[in-house]
């Protein structure tokens, strides 16, 4: 039997992706939206539409008990108030439906300052960036508040898994691998928050699960993997299975690349997030996931760096 009727925005990304599958797995009835069904889920439906369309979005989300808003604008579009635009698409098409929102949240939220970041700790973005997705959960929040429909946030770091594309391992450090290198972020010495998509999709099917026992309006922080750049590092060269010289991401040649491309150009302003110790921390998403919920961070990283590696054997 059903637990459910679920719906995600944006199942081609990586977010949306493997929350359809946690949720499928989980016994969910789930169903993707989107303008392609590019990546195929089975067990899980797919209805063609607009997110930008607020009558088609009405009609695909009409039997949902859950919308997991995984939309995500390119990431050199999210100003001149259009990513605003795109959740206030959303939020018009939730109405007064009573329906559970899941939304996945991010650190840029948060001051480079803030090293244990807390549910609780006060938003001061850093960059214009950072405000727009303050603003976004302000819009969430006076929804929920005005009783038109729960909203569950899911913060978390970066994301990485097997068979991703356009992440930090394939993109950054994994970059120069087939010339025996790999690329550090930033100061080794330094902690970093991860997201592993696998883990993250299941800790939004586990807070699906249990709405009814959460408020109108909940932000949880997903700890993932908090590592250093050197325990990234040694996980990746032992997963990679041959030795690998250390090297730093040259920053620089991004920084020139971004004066004729807007992704890298917004990419390259986001460089605090790896020069600062950013930590989330909440007790109580880890009390609801339980001591076992993570898959083991070398498990996880060996797991994408195989995926990696088959993926340019075949390229």
């Amino acid at each position: 039997m059903s637990k459910g009727k679920i719906i995600v925005l944006g199942t081609n990304g990586h977010i949306g992706h493997h929350a359809a599958q946690a949720f499928h797995a989980a016994g969910f009835d789930v169903s993707g939206f989107g303008r392609t069904n590019r990546l195929p889920i089975t067990g899980v439906d797919f209805i063609m539409g607009d997110a930008g369309n607020l009558a088609e979005l009405k009609a695909a989300i009409a039997g949902a008990d859950i919308v997991v808003n995984a939309l995500n604008l390119p990431y050199d579009k999210w100003d001149k108030g259009r990513a605003e635009a795109q959740l206030a698409t959303v939020i018009a098409a939730m109405g007064q439906s009573g329906k559970t929102l899941m939304f996945p949240g991010n650190i840029y939220n948060y001051a480079a300052t803030d090293r244990r970041i807390t549910p609780t700790t006060p938003q001061q973005p850093q960059t214009p960036r950072g405000a727009i997705r303050v603003r976004q959960e302000e819009m969430l929040a006076a929804a929920s508040r005005a009783g038109k429909f729960q909203t569950i946030i899911v913060r978390a770091g970066d994301f990485y898994a097997p068979g991703t594309s356009g992440d930090w391992f394939d993109q950054a450090m994994l970059l120069d691998v087939k010339k025996g290198k790999v690329h550090h972020m930033a100061d080794l010495k330094l902690g970093h928050a991860w997201a592993y998509l696998p883990d993250l999709g299941r800790a939004f099917a586990v807070l699906g699960e249990r709405r009814a026992t959460l408020g109108a309006f909940e932000n949880f922080h997903f700890a993932g993997h908090f590592v250093s750049h050197r325990q990234m590092m040694d996980a990746i060269i032992k997963a990679w299975g041959t030795p690998l010289k250390i090297v730093p991401l040259p920053w620089p040649l991004l920084h020139a690349m971004g004066l004729v491309n807007g992704v890298m150009r917004e990419v390259v302003k986001m460089r605090y997030l790896w020069n600062n110790v950013m930590e989330l921390v909440d007790p109580r998403l880890d009390a609801i996931l339980g001591d076992d919920f993570k898959t083991p961070f070398e498990e996880a990283v060996a797991a994408t760096v195989r995926a990696v590696a088959q993926s340019r054997q075949a390229a």
